[in-house]
């Protein structure tokens, strides 16, 4: 039944899926057992390794806050020919998420190692896009993945708030608050990175400012690789240019919004320029003129 009901909703268009209120698509899912990565009763089960492929924890990690750019730059690291795409890591990228409130060990990181298959001389990764800012996933991936190198991407957080508002505004709940909630705290940067850095040592960590890597895709990507520890120099095609530059959305902003947003966030910017010196504040127009 299940499978019937995927195959036939995938044939439905998006535009009739966004006609029905969320909380009758949710009851769907569940009715047909449905359930979408990030769902609690989701328990993705990994296909088997191809031969002459391992299995175990991953080499690196890379964590975003929603809309920083994440995926974009996952994609660019596998197409590296030393970096192993592995399987659908959209499945993979919320394992964490059972786990705020259920129990987690040895079993539960066995299966989540074997989401990570390669063969000899590759590495492979594992990518959340909201993982830096859900406070039990750095716990959760360090007891999983100690010695991962882990990539965190931020952007303006005015910015990447608004851009997340634009994709999601078919999928609100009826009452928002608690979801613009979750959606500002997705900003706090240096609140995240400091939990990050009492899981991992500071060696093990990079940050990357998303306005840098869509100036620079080719230095920033290079200095990716250098951390990953593969051959900087080697890349599979020409990089595309990602997403657009920053700063587009503040445009809608009234100016008293802007200011409250812009005050909200103030403190953890300037702590999060303290744990980030080469942070460039340029690129962060809806800060650049505050500090």
């Amino acid at each position: 039944m299940t499978s019937v009901a995927r195959r036939a909703l995938d044939l439905v268009p998006d535009r009739v899926h966004r006609l029905l209120p969320t909380a009758l698509r949710a009851d769907l899912r569940h009715r047909t057992g449905l359930t979408a990565p990030g769902d609690l009763s989701f328990r993705p089960t990994p296909p088997a390794p191809a031969p002459g492929e391992r299995t175990g924890p991953p080499d690196f990690a890379l964590l975003g806050a929603g809309d920083s750019g994440s995926r974009w730059w996952l994609s660019l690291i596998a197409d590296h020919p030393d970096v192993s795409p592995g399987h659908d890591l959209s499945s993979a990228a919320h394992y964490f998420a059972p786990f705020c409130t259920e129990p987690f060990g040895p079993a539960e990181v066995s299966t989540f190692h074997a989401w990570f298959p390669r063969r000899p001389g590759r590495i492979i990764g594992y990518w959340s896009p909201d993982g830096a800012a859900h406070p039990w996933v750095p716990p959760l991936l360090a007891m999983a993945a100690p010695r991962a190198q882990v990539l965190v991407l931020v952007r303006d957080p005015i910015d990447r708030l608004l851009d997340g508002l634009d994709r999601t505004v078919d999928d609100r709940p009826p009452h928002p608050g608690s979801y613009l909630s979750d959606a500002v705290d997705r900003g706090f940067y240096a609140e995240h990175l400091t939990q990050l850095l009492g899981c991992y040592p500071s060696e093990q960590v990079r940050v990357l400012q998303y306005e840098q890597c869509v100036a620079d895709p080719v230095g920033s990507l290079s200095r990716t690789f250098e951390f990953l520890g593969v051959d900087p120099t080697l890349r599979s095609r020409p990089l595309d240019p990602g997403a657009a530059g920053a700063g587009r959305a503040t445009d809608r902003l009234d100016t008293t919004t802007l200011r409250r947003l812009q005050e909200l966030y103030a403190d953890d910017v300037a702590a999060l320029c303290g744990l980030l010196p080469d942070l460039d504040l340029s690129l962060w127009h809806n800060f650049a003129k505050q500090f």
